[in-house]
């Protein structure tokens, strides 16, 4: 008797590593219901960071400044049926924003060359980690889709710090985590010496001017894992580089640098 319950309970444990587990149900836009949105190769896009919201651009990905536009524009933009991306500076301290005085100034390096902007001593997580996810949770309440943080190089830049690779690394997989714990997707932005460490912690990317430097080849690990590129140029026309973005099946488009309303597609 023993021996055949032993042996039932065997054919029951074989039996059950058999069994597959359903695919987790989808959402009408096609995304796991509980997950993050992850968009794929080749989806237009526009990126307005300055001016009047022109939500009429028929494109189905926005990518808009998160601190600027209230809950009710993005509400907008899902009703015209489109993505929406939140713009947040992880990398660099802004004079402008409203919690620019949380930050101390032991923190704050040097200029990154634009107005009102400092580097960030990415090396303070325990700074600036509890900062950014309020961030991040300013983007998932006011109802946004993904993250685009940037200034996400800082190590490869004069910031006043010694910064290592290893430093970026690190604090670029904690803003994608705290992107992910939000249940928001998130991009890396620039950092291309870093993508084939980092594919597979973004869900996405941001590019700009990798046509202009003649780099856009390093961003197609994102493509073969069929994640998004979301690219600008501003000083090539787009017959120079619109033919190898399709190549690459980049979502590329020409910006002017205030990055306004205007945009030309490839």
């Amino acid at each position: 008797m023993r021996r055949t319950a032993l042996l039932l309970v065997m054919l029951l444990l074989v039996l059950a590593g058999c069994t597959s587990t359903p695919d987790a149900p989808e959402t009408p836009d096609g995304r796991p219901s509980g997950g993050h949105w992850r968009p794929e190769p080749g989806l237009a896009w526009q990126w307005q960071l300055s001016g009047r919201l022109d939500p009429a651009v028929d494109v189905p990905v926005y990518d808009i400044d998160g601190f600027d536009h209230p809950a009710s524009a993005v509400a907008d933009l899902h009703r015209r049926g489109r993505k929406v991306i939140c713009y947040l500076s992880t990398g660099a301290w802004e004079d402008f924003r409203p919690d620019a005085g949380r930050f101390p100034k032991t923190v704050l390096g040097r200029g990154n060359g634009w107005e009102g902007e400092r580097w960030l001593d990415i090396r303070r997580t325990g700074v600036l980690g509890p900062l950014m996810a309020e961030r991040m949770d300013m983007c998932r309440k006011k109802g946004f889709d993904a993250v685009e943080p940037d200034n996400m190089d800082a190590y490869a830049n004069a910031t006043g710090f010694p910064l290592t690779a290893a430093d970026q690394l690190r604090y670029n997989r904690l803003i994608a985590r705290l992107a992910h714990d939000r249940g928001l997707a998130v991009g890396l932005k620039n950092d291309l010496d870093q993508i084939p460490e980092l594919v597979g912690d973004f869900d996405f990317a941001v590019n700009e001017q990798c046509a202009e430097h003649d780099e856009c080849d390093l961003l197609t690990p994102f493509v073969r894992a069929g994640k998004a590129v979301f690219h600008v140029e501003y000083e090539l026309p787009t017959r120079d580089f619109c033919p190898d973005a399709r190549r690459l099946r980049l979502s590329s488009m020409l910006k002017k640098y205030e990055l306004g309303v205007w945009r030309r597609a490839c």
